[in-house]
């Protein structure tokens, strides 16, 4: 028997048939009551694939009545974007024209421009998707003239309704009884990582290869060791950068051993050793000056070892980074002495400290304490502080000892 796949014969037609996405199609959806009120703007759709935005696309052509196009921005052009414009005078258009445009990210500046004369003089109302952050890759006029909506990654829990009915389906196309206990079914919405296509298809091929229960033996055969959605040149990838840094610089080892673990999984060791690098020194600083040291070490051996061993090391540092004491002192000294030379000062070096010369200057080894009160800004910077101490007992024992020689220095 040949059947259309599944996840094709469940798409939702209505919004209460919807997995997740309560924030856009619950009673108080915004989505949703848009919809019923009649006001369908233009809109961009944003979020990893799997999450329903084509099959909201065909709910609201359907509870609007307008006439639906779709088009992929991998494989059409601008001809077809007329073809829909030309198509739009038609009779079956007489509530209006809808064009859902997937995957706008791969239509070019020009091509993205082309659509805002016919959204102005409404021949059409636009829907455009894309798995990527539209204020990265969706033209700002494009935008302006668009209402976003983000959508996000469906729980396993919201997901398995979907999986149970499913399964009903699956059922009685073939005149079976096979059951799945709640366990199963989380695993099974778990792996595809928020894409509710996907776990419908896990359990399409569970259904062939299960006896009367599913095992989870069985479907973790399914299941890829490295799911979710991980694009190294994208979005996610520095999200969860991101999301590791500001992990540790909030001095939380378990969401940042989580986020090395996502990033891992996605086959990324090289960036997460960089990032681990810059941690070390940006947000750790002075604090534990040693942090630095380990990190690099903790990174060179995680290089050496390759996956899957590499996640030990790297985990260590995660970990040490974490619980840390924390400090961008010198950070933000740096970024404070780079706004003065960006406005032109201290173009002009102190007489004492240039070469050949060094007419005036006093080296420090030949006083107490290998230190005297000179100048060594430029004259215009003089008395400037970019440093400040951090509260740590690092930095304040670093203090101490700054203000005891320059006290001594000044008896």
């Amino acid at each position: 028997m040949t059947l259309k796949p599944l996840a094709d014969r469940m798409r939702p037609t209505t919004f209460d048939e919807i997995a997740g996405q309560t924030h856009l199609v619950s009673k108080n959806g915004i989505l949703r009551k848009l919809t019923e009120n009649g006001r369908i703007p233009n809109m961009v759709f944003f979020g990893p694939p799997g999450t329903g935005k084509t099959t909201i696309a065909n709910i609201i052509a359907k509870m609007s009545g307008m006439q639906l196009y779709k088009l992929n921005a991998t494989t059409a052009s601008l001809a077809d974007v007329k073809e829909v414009i030309a198509g739009s005078e038609s009779l079956l258009s007489e509530n209006g024209t809808l064009l859902y445009l997937d995957e706008i990210q791969y239509f070019n500046k020009k091509q993205q421009q082309s659509l805002l004369e016919f959204m102005e003089n409404g021949k059409i109302t636009l829907i455009a998707s894309t798995t990527e952050n539209p204020y990265y890759c969706v033209y700002n006029a494009l935008l302006s003239r668009s209402s976003v909506f983000e959508f996000k990654s469906v729980t396993p829990k919201d997901c398995v309704p979907t999986l149970v009915r499913a399964l009903e389906i699956l059922n009685n196309d073939f005149s079976d009884n096979k059951t799945a206990d709640e366990r199963v079914l989380l695993a099974i919405a778990g792996a595809a990582g928020g894409d509710v296509r996907m776990s419908i298809g896990i359990l399409e091929n569970a259904f062939y290869i299960c006896g009367k229960e599913f095992d989870i033996e069985s479907v973790k055969s399914l299941i890829p060791d490295v799911v979710g959605h991980y694009d190294r040149d994208g979005d996610v990838h520095y999200d969860l950068l991101s999301c590791l840094q500001k992990s540790i610089r909030g001095s939380d080892p378990d969401a940042a051993i989580f986020y090395l673990a996502k990033i891992l999984a996605g086959g990324d060791l090289l960036s997460a050793c960089r990032r681990l690098l810059v941690i070390a020194s940006e947000d750790i600083g002075l604090a534990y000056p040693l942090a630095a040291s380990i990190t690099y070490s903790c990174t060179e051996s995680a290089k050496q070892l390759g996956m899957p061993e590499a996640c030990i090391p790297l985990a260590n540092a995660v970990c040490m980074l974490a619980t840390a004491p924390k400090s961008n002192s010198a950070y933000m000294a740096y970024h404070a002495a780079c706004e003065d030379i960006n406005q032109g000062k201290g173009l002009e070096i102190p007489e004492h400290l240039r070469s050949p010369l060094f007419k005036g200057y006093k080296y420090p080894h030949e006083y107490e304490n290998h230190f005297v009160l000179q100048d060594y800004l430029p004259k215009d910077l003089v008395g400037k502080r970019y440093y400040t101490f951090g509260t740590n007992k690092t930095e304040q024992a670093a203090k101490a000892y700054y203000d005891f020689i320059r006290a001594a220095a000044k008896k």
